[in-house]
């Protein structure tokens, strides 16, 4: 599989990234028991590997850790691995009930919880060092002194070696990066061909159209430039691919036609059409895909052998938008 750099670093991984929420969570492996999840997990992330993935995203409350656990199974079956992938986690998200009955879900971006996510990814991982660390989601009671503390802390330790975050404006990273010394080296957004608002915010700028609401504009060109790498979360469009035929739902018809024929004129699956429309964008967007399914995860890494053409592009933007560009 192809590699791509990440600006301001040392790193250089696949553009795929296998997301490890879905590893412990009950949800996706209903009436599992402990060594059939473990299974489970081991066959995903050793698929993944075998199609030359080498980098893995996690964060600390993927099954409120039980998938940062797994993951650390596979030290066992290739003792040297560690040194050959990147792993990358989140903290800032806290869940209600915590630590205290009444206590809300919140996002805590203060120096004592970073430090305490950072230390318990590492216990669960069975790692001394993390590759990237970043920040969930925007908190709006964050101190940046505090941010700026909590990195300085952890790069001089080598329990970081870098820093980035997710679901954040480029106000937000600007805000941070006055008092953080490290670079913000990463973004994960949500973006896909049916959650496109981001790319689609420069599109229908100054546009009249009140009922069009785009959060977020300029966060895609602010990553472009100032170098920063935007990494896509649920790229898959929760299976926009998937369409059964019933119903009279006209756009998701259109949209599944679409991808189905560009997938059949490519010799392709449809995975690999949709990962592959997030490849094609200048931005270098790095897919995560959340999948456990090994076939999946083999169809998905399909999209690393070929490349849209701008009209194949446009096609599926469009399908997606739900109607034609100004």
């Amino acid at each position: 599989m192809q590699k791509q750099k990440i600006n301001n670093t040392n790193l250089e991984p696949t553009r795929i990234v296998l997301g490890c929420m879905n590893l412990g969570k009950e949800k996706a492996n209903p009436g599992a028991s402990e060594s059939e999840m473990k299974r489970t997990a081991l066959k995903a992330i050793n698929t993944a590997l075998e199609n030359g993935i080498t980098m893995f995203d996690h964060a600390d409350i993927y099954a409120r850790g039980k998938s940062e656990e797994l993951f650390s199974e596979i030290w066992n079956e290739h003792p040297g691995l560690r040194s050959q992938i990147i792993l990358q986690t989140k903290c800032g998200i806290v869940f209600g009930g915590v630590p205290t009955p009444d206590a809300p879900h919140r996002f805590d971006f203060s120096y004592e919880h970073i430090i305490e996510s950072v230390e318990g990814s590492l216990k669960r991982l069975k790692t001394d060092y993390l590759d990237i660390l970043l920040l969930h989601r925007p908190d709006p009671l964050v101190e940046p002194e505090e941010v700026a503390r909590a990195f300085d802390e952890l790069h001089k330790s080598g329990k970081v070696k870098f820093f980035g975050v997710s679901n954040h404006t480029g106000y937000q990273i600007d805000l941070l990066c006055k008092y953080v010394d490290q670079p913000i080296v990463v973004n994960q957004l949500e973006v896909n061909v049916i959650h496109s608002d981001l790319i689609n915010a420069g599109v229908i700028a100054n546009q009249r159209k009140p009922e069009t609401f785009i959060r977020g504009e300029g966060t895609l060109d602010y990553c472009r430039l100032y170098n920063i790498t935007v990494q896509a979360w649920s790229p898959l469009a929760v299976g926009a691919f998937e369409y059964n035929g019933q119903g009279n739902d006209e756009y998701k018809k259109n949209l599944a036609n679409v991808i189905s024929e560009i997938a059949e004129s490519r010799k392709v699956s449809k995975e690999a059409v949709v990962t592959a429309w997030l490849l094609r964008h200048p931005a270098k967007i790095q897919p995560v895909i959340g999948t456990r399914n090994p076939e999946r995860i083999a169809a998905i890494c399909q999209a690393d052998t070929f490349e849209l053409t701008r009209y194949e592009w446009y096609k599926l933007f469009i399908a997606g938008r739900g109607e034609d560009v100004p």
